[in-house]
């Protein structure tokens, strides 16, 4: 007959990884128990940011959020991720496709008055806006809607923006058809597409609101979007090679946007490319993967191969 004799200890902290809000070292213990040569785990804690993180202690409860042009084809997709983690208030000029929480208000954002009534009391403001045939709207929508973004969100105190676009709002044609590796730091070259031209004098005008004002512009870069589960969507033929991300992972970058400390971002103005891990290389997604810990979900292989 044998007796269990216990020996309790303290296994050294091994680091897990860094807290996604402070940036400060995570730490984990185990508590082992030796009994006849096998060690079983007594206790395993991962000091989460919920007991240590200062940055989300001293973060209000719930965010508000205003999201511009929150109708559109992104919308959709966007709101009920972040629905319940903040407070929204969603705008456009047209009715919502879909129920959510939060406030809706009609909203267009060429008008400098109702996008200055809507970001009154806001944390934090998401532009989904676009549109693209029309010269004069694509102008009021993708050019001047910034422009009054920005001027509500100097006049209200809003540091933190994330403004989105296609890809070619900095890589066109002369950088399309010619180069690889292509990222999102480059200087810009839209070219002369009127979707691409509009979003690019918008993203401008962000970087220089940015530089002459205390705001962090985060700006994402999409181009085709698909989803896995849908069939009839996966068979669609085009020029999706280049770059593709799915709807469900396209709409998990904004969360991480919203909670990444702004004292991280390099600097107050800053690009990224959004789109899942694709062999070829054309376009690369590892800076938004290094600094707001991006994860592509869906390889989406089935219509890269078709290439």
């Amino acid at each position: 007959m044998w007796r269990r004799r216990p020996n309790r200890r303290w296994s050294p902290p091994r680091a897990a990884g860094r807290c996604c809000m402070c940036n400060t070292r995570v730490y984990k213990r185990a508590l082992r128990l030796r009994t006849q040569s096998v060690f079983w785990v007594l206790r395993r804690r991962l000091i989460s940011h919920d007991n240590t993180c200062q940055l989300l202690k001293q973060r209000p409860s719930m965010q508000k959020i205003l999201i511009l042009g929150g109708a559109g084809m992104l919308g959709p997709h966007v709101i009920p991720v972040l629905q319940d983690r903040y407070d929204l208030r969603v705008t456009d000029i047209k009715s919502m496709p879909i129920p959510f929480k939060g406030e809706f208000r009609q909203v267009d954002v060429a008008s400098l008055d109702q996008v200055m009534a809507a970001a009154e009391g806001m944390d934090a403001i998401i532009n989904l806006s676009v549109l693209r045939q029309d010269r004069q709207l694509a102008f009021d929508v993708s050019t001047l809607g910034c422009y009054n973004m920005m001027r509500a969100a100097v006049a209200h105190g809003i540091r933190r923006v994330i403004n989105t676009g296609p890809h070619f709002t900095i890589a066109g044609p002369t950088y399309e058809q010619f180069d690889f590796d292509l990222n999102p730091d480059m200087p810009p070259q839209p070219g002369t597409n009127l979707y691409a031209l509009t979003k690019s004098l918008g993203h401008e005008i962000c970087r220089v609101f940015a530089e002459q004002h205390d705001i962090y512009v985060q700006m994402y870069l999409f181009y085709i979007f698909r989803d896995p589960n849908d069939p009839a969507e996966m068979q669609q033929r085009g020029n999706e090679w280049p770059w593709l991300i799915s709807w469900q992972n396209a709409a998990q970058i904004f969360p991480l946007g919203l909670e990444i400390p702004l004292e991280r971002l390099p600097s107050r103005c800053e690009v990224f490319n959004i789109l899942t891990d694709m062999p070829h290389g054309k376009f690369s997604n590892e800076k938004a993967k290094r600094i707001l810990g991006f994860e592509p979900w869906h390889d989406l292989e089935a219509i890269w191969q078709k290439a």
